[in-house]
C-alpha cells in the first residue's frame, strides 16, 4: 500500500532539505538561528531525516505500565486503607515508606483481595533504615506478591553522606538478604532521582545510573553472591523536556545490558519513574499539573515499568485525599483514554528521538567509562567528583532559571502577583541542610524556585 501510494514522488534528501532551508533564511545563517545546544551539549537541528539516523537495538517493552501509589507507613492500619482505597479507585502497584520497623501482616492484611492483575499484586518498599532481620521478614511474609525491597546503600551515602552503619555492615546486610531472596524479590535499587532533582543533567543521570548499577555488580562478583533473580530496579525522575526525557529512558534501556553483560550476568533493569520534584513551584501550583501531564507521558513513552505521579501540592502541603485522587487520575487517564497502555515502544522510527537516544546513550557511555578508568562511582564520590559535577550542571540550570532563559510559568514568567501562599503552606518546602558530621558530602536536591519564592512569601 505504501508503494502504490508515494512510489510516484521522488525521495528527497536531507541535503536537499538543508538547502531549501538555507534558500528560504534569505542570508540567515542556520546554524545561529535555527540550532540550538541542551546543557548536555547536544546540538538540536530543526528537522531530521532518514538519512541521518541510526536505530539502536533496544529491547523491545510490552507497552503496559503499572500505576503505582506512595504511602507513608506511619500507623499500619491507616496505610492499609489508604493502599486498599487506591487499589480501589485504579492504581494496580503500592510503594510504603517508612522510617522504622512495622507490623508487617497488618500492613499486607487483605491487599491481595483488591489486585485486578493477572500477576501478583506489586508491592515496593523504601525503608530510611537498613535491617537484614526486617528485610528477611518482608521476604517471609509478602509471598503472596511480588516484591521491590529497594536496598539502596551507596545510594544512601549519596544522600545523607554517610552509610546506614558503615561499608563493611551494609555490604554483609546486602549480602545475607541476597541470598534469601525469593523469585518474586527484587532486592537491589538504584536510585538516579537524587541526581536529577539536585540538579545533574540527563547525560549525567544516566551515566551515574550505570556506574553505580556497576558497582553492585562488583560487590555480587567479587563476594561471589549468588544473583539468582537478576534484576534490579532503577529509580529515575523525569523533568518537563519532554523529548529529551523520552530519549533518556530509552538510552539507559539500550546501555545498561551493555553493562550487565561485561560481568557475564544477564540483569534485568526495571524502571521505577516519577516526575521530578526540581520544577515543581509554590506559586500558580496548579501549573504543576500540566508538568506532571507531560512528565508522565515521558515516562510512559520512554519505556518505565512503574510510574507513580506527585500530587500537584506536594512540595508545600501535606498529603491529602484530593491532591493524590488528582494525581492518580492523570495516570488512569493516560492508560485507560489515551490508550497509552495499548502500545508498544510507540516512539520507535521518530528520527527525532532515535537520534536524541543515540547521543545521550553515546555521551553518558563516554562519561560512565571515564567513571570507571578513575577507580569506579563509589571512589568518585568519596572523592567528591560526583557531588562538584552535579553542582556545575546545577548552578549552569539555575543562572539560566535566574536570567529567564528557562522558564517556570507563574515563577518567572506570566506572574499572578495577587497569588498568596503563606497561609497555605503546611510543609517546609525549602532546601534543607542537617549540620552532622558525614563521611563524603551529601547531595542535596533543591528546587529551581526557591529563592523567588522566599522572596514573594517575605513580602505577603
Amino acid at each position: 500500500m505504501s508503494n502504490f501510494l508515494f512510489n510516484e514522488f521522488e525521495q528527497v534528501s536531507s541535503k536537499q532539505w538543508k538547502q531549501k532551508i538555507q534558500f528560504d533564511l534569505k542570508g540567515e545563517d542556520y546554524n545561529d538561528l535555527l540550532v540550538w545546544e541542551s546543557n548536555e551539549g547536544i546540538k538540536v537541528k530543526p528537522f531530521y531525516h532518514y538519512d541521518d539516523v541510526q536505530f539502536l537495538n533496544i529491547n523491545p517493552k510490552n507497552g503496559s505500565f503499572l500505576i503505582c501509589q506512595s504511602i507513608f507507613v506511619s500507623n499500619e492500619k491507616t496505610a492499609n486503607f489508604l493502599a486498599k482505597d487506591a487499589l480501589k479507585r485504579g492504581a494496580n502497584s503500592i510503594e510504603f515508606e517508612a522510617n522504622k520497623k512495622f507490623d508487617v501482616d497488618k500492613l499486607l492484611q487483605g491487599l491481595v483481595k483488591f489486585n485486578t492483575n493477572k500477576e501478583p499484586l506489586q508491592i515496593h518498599y523504601k525503608l530510611n533504615f537498613l535491617s537484614d532481620d526486617f528485610l528477611i521478614e518482608l521476604i517471609d511474609k509478602s509471598l503472596a506478591f511480588k516484591i521491590f525491597l529497594n536496598v539502596d546503600i551507596i545510594g544512601n551515602l549519596a544522600k545523607t553522606g554517610n552509610w546506614f552503619n558503615n561499608s563493611k555492615k551494609d555490604v554483609e546486610v546486602l549480602e545475607t538478604v541476597l541470598k534469601k531472596a525469593t523469585g518474586s524479590t527484587t532486592v537491589l535499587s538504584v536510585n538516579t532521582s537524587l541526581y536529577q532533582n539536585a540538579g545533574a543533567n540527563i547525560v549525567q543521570q544516566v551515566a551515574y545510573g550505570l556506574a553505580q548499577g556497576s558497582e553492585y555488580l562488583n560487590i555480587i562478583t567479587a563476594k561471589n553472591i549468588p544473583f539468582i533473580y537478576n534484576s534490579i530496579q532503577f529509580l529515575f525522575t523525569v523533568g518537563t523536556n519532554y523529548f529529551f526525557e523520552i530519549a533518556k529512558l530509552r538510552a539507559f534501556r539500550y546501555l545498561w545490558p551493555l553493562i550487565s553483560e561485561k560481568y557475564n550476568i544477564k540483569v534485568e533493569a526495571k524502571l521505577f519513574v516519577k516526575p521530578t520534584l526540581r520544577n515543581k513551584t509554590i506559586y500558580d501550583c496548579n501549573v504543576n499539573l500540566l508538568r506532571t501531564t507531560t512528565e508522565c507521558m515521558s515516562a510512559v513513552l520512554g519505556g518505565a515499568d512503574f510510574v507513580s505521579n506527585v500530587a500537584y501540592d506536594s512540595v508545600f502541603r501535606k498529603k491529602n485525599e484530593f491532591g493524590e485522587r488528582i494525581a492518580r487520575n492523570q495516570l488512569l487517564i493516560l492508560q485507560e483514554e489515551s490508550h497509552f497502555n495499548a502500545v508498544n515502544n510507540s516512539t520507535e522510527g521518530s528520527y527525532y528521538i532515535e537520534t536524541l537516544t543515540k547521543q545521550i546513550a553515546e555521551k553518558a557511555l563516554n562519561l560512565f567509562k571515564d567513571i570507571e578508568k578513575n577507580g569506579g562511582f563509589l571512589k568518585q564520590l568519596r572523592l567528591g567528583k560526583i557531588q562538584r559535577k552535579i553542582e556545575e550542571s546545577a548552578t549552569q540550570e539555575q543562572l539560566q532559571f535566574d536570567k529567564g532563559v528557562n522558564t517556570l510559568l507563574g515563577i518567572n514568567k506570566q506572574i499572578n502577583q495577587t497569588d498568596k501562599m503563606k497561609s497555605e503552606i503546611e510543609l517546609y518546602p525549602f532546601m534543607k541542610i542537617k549540620p552532622r558530621k558525614t563521611k563524603i558530602k551529601p547531595i542535596i536536591a533543591k528546587r529551581l524556585a526557591e529563592k523567588l519564592e522566599k522572596k514573594r512569601l517575605n513580602k505577603e
